[in-house]
């Protein structure tokens, strides 16, 4: 048995969708919100058995070490796909990891690199809407795609991942096994980002929550780095992904946190190094039980009481290690 196990961010999707593109299979879908990184442990997964495969893509290795373990020694075959944080790669026979935590690359970007760039638009349009602007247009380049449909795929990729933040699934516009399901078999991105109503649906979505978010003061901002607090909405925590991507974006030189209360009583974190300087953020949120890659990273629960020594580490802290 086939098992797709995926991110449900854009760059969770548009590997996935790679891949099936050059090797249709079904498979038993295991996937989520954004932050919900911890797949392996699902108990769809307790049924995997010797001779079965996993593929999985965009979700940290060290999150997922214990289940991993436990399902290579069960005789699971598993091929990872990831550019996040890993610890130490198990050495196994029944495991290939394909893991660069690089901070030009992510998931989709490794997937082409290994399909020799048969299906580059849909890694182009994941970089995008990872916040890898520079590699997504060199990527594209490379692909002789022109301004114009840079741009199409660029805000593809910025809906697709707008469409995984959510605290539970029941703040997404779609489900991400759902958005899979009408994405596959779509061969140009540019044909379903024009053709499938669900993208408009997504980037009228994104945009109304953008304009909400960009309303707002932040709570702490000087030359080096900014802090934003969200209200307790949805809208919120859909949108605070995009709004950390679009801050980092318009201010490269600075870094970013946007912080949306959540049902524990503290708050979700979405961080972002200085874009100009995309080193430290996985780091910085390990420190606080969080974790991502280089460039940008997460905390899952900041304690209400933690907020002001989180801001004070993070103005302080440095981005150039």
């Amino acid at each position: 048995m086939q098992f797709d196990v995926f991110n449900g961010d854009a760059d969770g999707l548009c590997a996935l969708q790679q891949l099936r593109l050059a090797e249709p299979l079904e498979a038993q879908l295991v996937t989520g919100t954004k932050r919900d990184i911890a797949l392996l442990a699902r108990d769809a997964l307790a049924r995997a058995r010797k001779g079965d495969r996993l593929t999985v893509l965009d979700i940290s290795l060290d999150r997922n070490r214990a289940a991993l373990e436990a399902l290579l020694g069960r005789g699971v075959r598993v091929t990872w796909f990831d550019h996040h944080y890993p610890g130490d790669i198990p050495a196994h026979p029944g495991l290939q990891a394909h893991i660069d935590t690089a901070p030009t690359v992510c998931t989709s970007i490794l997937v082409d690199r290994h399909l020799g760039g048969r299906y580059r638009a849909w890694a182009v349009a994941a970089a995008f809407g990872d916040g890898l602007a520079d590699a997504a247009r060199a990527l594209g380049a490379g692909g002789a795609l022109d301004d114009a449909e840079l741009g199409q795929l660029q805000l593809l990729g910025e809906a697709l991942n707008y469409n995984g933040y959510g605290e539970s699934e029941a703040d997404l516009t779609i489900h991400p096994a759902a958005l899979h399901a009408q994405m596959r078999g779509a061969v140009d991105p540019l044909r379903f980002a024009a053709e499938a109503p669900i993208v408009r649906t997504l980037v009228q979505a994104m945009r109304a929550d953008l304009e909400n978010a960009r309303a707002l003061a932040p709570l702490h901002q000087d030359a080096r780095s900014a802090v934003v607090l969200l209200p307790d909405a949805a809208w919120s925590r859909r949108v605070s992904g995009s709004f950390a991507h679009a801050l980092a974006s318009a201010a490269p030189q600075r870094a970013h946190a946007v912080l949306t209360p959540n049902a524990r009583g503290g708050y979700t974190v979405s961080v972002r190094a200085p874009r100009a300087q995309p080193r430290g953020a996985d780091r910085f949120c390990r420190e606080f039980g969080g974790g991502g890659r280089s460039g940008a990273a997460g905390i899952d629960h900041l304690p209400a009481q933690g907020l002001a020594d989180f801001v004070a580490r993070f103005a302080r802290a440095s981005w150039d290690q």
